[in-house]
């Protein structure tokens, strides 16, 4: 009887066995890798984009003769600009706030431009600056109404293009970006980048 049980259990036992090597096998593996290597695994805008479209972009802005132009107009003085929106017209989640974080960067370590907070930003500031004048030593104190003001807004707009056939598929990014001269309305730079990206799927395998 021992004998005929031992055998019953066997297959269970080898099931149970195939079933925990399957998950050892399917375990996940993570490896960490340079955050500013280029990847691209499904084909959609990644951060990749989001840093080779701002770097580019801001290249184009500042080699605009704006800069010149304001710099002469004003005895050398440094532009003053501030990151407006930027709008995403296409059909994937885009997270639009890591590439105005992107833009930002490549215009403050330009070091040709000023770069002010946004108004997001600026209500937490000034809230700051109003807790000091009641919290804060007089001599420590952060002044108020001194604020430096932007002249030029830049705002931009992504939009995308899928063209679809079979295992094939090709994604088309434009991304357009305006400054705008906040006392005058102008548009004083006008720059456009874009992206192609060829998917192929693999084929089915049974």
């Amino acid at each position: 009887m021992a004998t005929t049980s031992a055998a019953r259990r066997l297959p269970r036992l080898l099931v149970l066995a195939g079933l925990a090597g399957a998950a050892l096998g399917c375990a996940k593996h993570v490896t960490r890798i340079d955050p500013r290597s280029v990847t691209d695994l499904s084909g959609r805008w990644n951060d990749t984009d989001s840093r080779l479209v701002a770097n580019a972009l801001i290249e184009q802005t500042l080699a605009g003769a704006w800069v010149r132009e304001y710099s002469s107009a004003h005895g050398g003085e440094t532009p003053t600009v501030i990151v407006g929106a930027v709008r995403n017209g296409t059909m994937e989640h885009i997270p639009v706030q890591t590439f105005v974080r992107e833009l930002e960067n490549a215009l403050v370590n330009s070091g040709t431009v000023r770069v002010v907070a946004s108004a997001a930003e600026r209500q937490e500031v000034r809230a700051e600056r109003t807790d000091q004048q009641e919290q804060a030593r007089a001599d420590t104190r952060t002044k108020l109404t001194q604020e430096q003001g932007a002249r030029y807004m830049l705002q931009g707009d992504i939009q995308s293009i899928e063209d679809e056939e079979g295992r094939e598929k090709v994604v088309y990014y434009q991304i357009d970006a305006t400054l705008i001269d906040l006392e005058s309305n102008a548009k004083v730079w006008v720059g456009q980048h874009r992206i192609k990206k060829y998917i192929e799927r693999p084929r089915l395998r049974f």
